[in-house]
């Protein structure tokens, strides 16, 4: 059954304020309600058309009575993010992901016009590690991941949804795991360390990297709030790239370090407000991580239509990277060497 009245939180990030806009096109949809701390971006205000917008905290107990007196049907929790807002402010950030989940979730609990959520996650529940599968499965569970951090906010979220969905059995619950997002338009901690002229990596290691385009994150989720049925699915773009691979496409210079020196690269990139590398970001620069989207396909069925190169190209091409080095060139001087070696 289409939703009649829809609330989307996070919409003054890229993903929320977007989603808010092509809910609203729909026009079997009665109603569309942004919620965020901040209003969207001006070019998103552009595309909103007839969804409002409601300055609210999700952290406030306050966001029930705006669920409640709108009788909102379905609940879209695309505000949970990954982005630090500054290197001083990772309670800020907790307290948003984690906490606002919370409150969000009481909200909905208690109101009985509620019949679907839809929860935005992150492929990084699954950490990234040495003892880390081939490739995850929406069965497997989290390893190798930090005691603090985004990846740590997504696990309690996922929890704290978990348990919503048994004290709701009358809601349906989708959660979408997201793999990194990549694209011209939106700011990751993955854009903004490929954007670096000069590419910091592990000495001795090559991540296998999967990325979803963000218009199929888009796509994804707008589809999730529009499909009966919940469950959790993983998404992201089909094949692979290692990081060699996507540094010589973005045109940058590759400078691997030694494990240990990391973390003095990671304090000088964000003191410069440049990149913010936790130990998870780290984990992920040494061993990568590759989904399986079967069920996305199968059972969900999407299939994006981005694949993990196609995005990184578009990435490349649509931001207007100048090469610090010709990609074709490396690549040139690549197959020189290993022509030699053979």
């Amino acid at each position: 059954m289409t939703p009649k009245v829809v609330l989307v939180t996070g919409v003054g990030g890229y993903l929320g304020g977007h989603l808010a806009a092509r809910l609203a096109a729909d026009p079997d949809i009665e109603r569309v309600l942004g919620v965020d701390t901040v209003p969207p971006h001006r070019d998103v205000v552009r595309t909103l058309g007839r969804a409002e917008f409601v300055r609210a905290d999700i952290r406030n107990p306050l966001i029930a009575k705006v669920i409640t007196s709108a009788n909102v049907d379905t609940v879209l929790h695309a505000s949970l993010t990954a982005v630090p807002p500054g290197p001083t402010r990772r309670t800020a950030l907790k307290e948003m992901n984690v906490i606002g989940t919370m409150q969000l979730l009481a909200a909905c609990q208690r109101a009985p016009s509620v019949r679907k959520l839809v929860v935005k996650s992150t492929a990084a529940v699954y950490g990234a590690g040495a003892r880390s599968p081939a490739v995850f499965t929406e069965d497997d569970t989290p390893k190798d991941i930090s005691a603090a951090g985004p990846a740590r906010d997504a696990v309690e979220v996922e929890q704290y949804v978990r348990g919503f969905a048994r004290r709701r059995p009358d809601v349906e619950v989708t959660l979408v795991r997201l793999t990194n997002l990549i694209g011209p338009r939106v700011d990751t901690l993955l854009t903004r360390y490929f954007s670096l002229p000069v590419v910091p990596t592990v000495l001795g290691y090559d991540a296998r990297i999967q990325l979803l385009h963000s218009e199929d994150a888009l796509a994804v989720l707008e589809q999730a709030a529009l499909r009966p049925g919940g469950g959790v699915f993983n998404a992201g773009g089909d094949g692979v790239l290692m990081l060699s691979q996507a540094i010589r496409r973005a045109g940058r210079v590759q400078l691997p370090m030694p494990a240990a020196a990391m973390p003095t690269a990671g304090r000088l990139l964000r003191g410069a407000r440049l990149v913010d590398f936790n130990t998870d970001h780290v984990r992920y620069l040494n061993y990568g991580r590759v989904v399986d989207t079967t069920r996305l396909r199968t059972v969900f069925g999407f299939t994006p239509r981005w694949t993990t190169r196609q995005a990184f190209d578009d990435y490349v091409h649509g931001s207007g990277m100048r090469p610090v080095l010709d990609p074709s060139l490396l690549a040139g001087l690549e197959s020189r060497v290993l022509g030699t070696r053979g």
